[in-house]
């Protein structure tokens, strides 16, 4: 076992050797990172000063987003928490009590933002799956899934959803989760997707699992306060946090995907020939 650990030891500090002296054609270009706008980054700040970044998806889901961005703006997460930690599946957040009122202009149930009857779609991985007859992102990176009739974002590690209550309810936006598991995809269509965590994920993924029901801390004391969520553009200029995507509507990202789809030795001798969505999301970065 010692003799293997140091092998991938070894390959793994060669890698970035290897790509200074040897670049590839999925090398991304300095223009393929793009900017992501502040108002469509989300601070979550934790006990302890840990924070945790969401990129928001306006396009996706615009009134649940509008939703979020006017909870933001009226600080309604300070002083709530994460009450559930389901093992391999979600951590969630927001009032536990569920007695908080929502600030007047939040619309408690928006329109299901479940789905859309357009595809803006610009890859396509080799293989289907259970859930689609294609996947696919968008030129700015987000998931996507569709059946050739409707499209939707799909439920991926480190995924933001909108809980919700058994339908008609479609969830205000006020309680949020992210996946932490494997991706549960049977999700997918039934809730509203919000976006994604870019950075921070550990501070969410490694928490102790909730040992009610579903995931939910039985006791209070287990809450993870929750000091402030706000939205990059409520910060001071100085204070902002800056992320890049990396675009996808190009030559160099179809290489990357080729790669993720046709792992090469010498470690893998057996190539899958073909990826989930959920293992070859587009890459987000700070910004240099």
């Amino acid at each position: 076992m010692l003799k293997s650990l140091l092998a991938l030891s070894a390959l793994a500090a060669a890698i970035p050797a290897l790509a200074q002296t040897a670049p590839s054609a999925a090398d991304a270009a300095a223009t393929d990172w793009r900017p992501i706008p502040d108002n469509e980054i989300l601070v979550m700040t934790l006990q302890g000063g840990r924070q945790v970044y969401i990129r928001l998806a306006p396009r996706y889901a615009p009134a649940h987003v509008s939703n979020i961005r006017k909870l933001a703006e009226a600080h309604w997460w300070d002083g709530t928490s994460v009450y559930r930690v389901q093992d391999n599946y979600v951590t969630q957040w927001g009032d536990a009590t569920e007695k908080k009122p929502l600030p007047p202009s939040v619309i408690a149930n928006p329109p299901a933002e479940y789905e859309w009857m357009r595809f803006d779609g610009v890859t396509s991985l080799a293989r289907t799956d259970p859930y689609a007859t294609r996947t696919s992102h968008s030129a700015d990176g987000w998931p996507l899934a569709t059946d050739g009739k409707a499209s939707w974002l799909t439920h991926c590690y480190g995924m933001v959803g909108v809980a919700r209550d058994l339908a008609p309810s479609t969830g205000s936006g006020a309680e949020l989760y992210t996946v932490i598991g494997h991706a549960p995809r049977h999700l997918d269509r039934n809730i509203a997707l919000i976006g994604r965590v870019v950075d921070g994920m550990q501070w969410l993924s490694s928490l102790p699992r909730g040992g009610g029901g579903l995931g939910v801390y039985e006791n209070e004391a287990d809450r993870l306060p929750i000091l402030s969520v706000r939205l990059a553009s409520q910060l001071p200029e100085d204070e902002r946090p800056r992320f890049q995507y990396r675009a996808t509507d190009n030559p160099r990202f179809a290489a990357w995907l080729n790669e993720r789809e046709n792992r090469k030795p010498p470690f893998f001798t057996v190539p899958a020939g073909g990826a989930d969505i959920c293992n070859a999301q587009a890459p987000i970065r700070r910004a240099p």
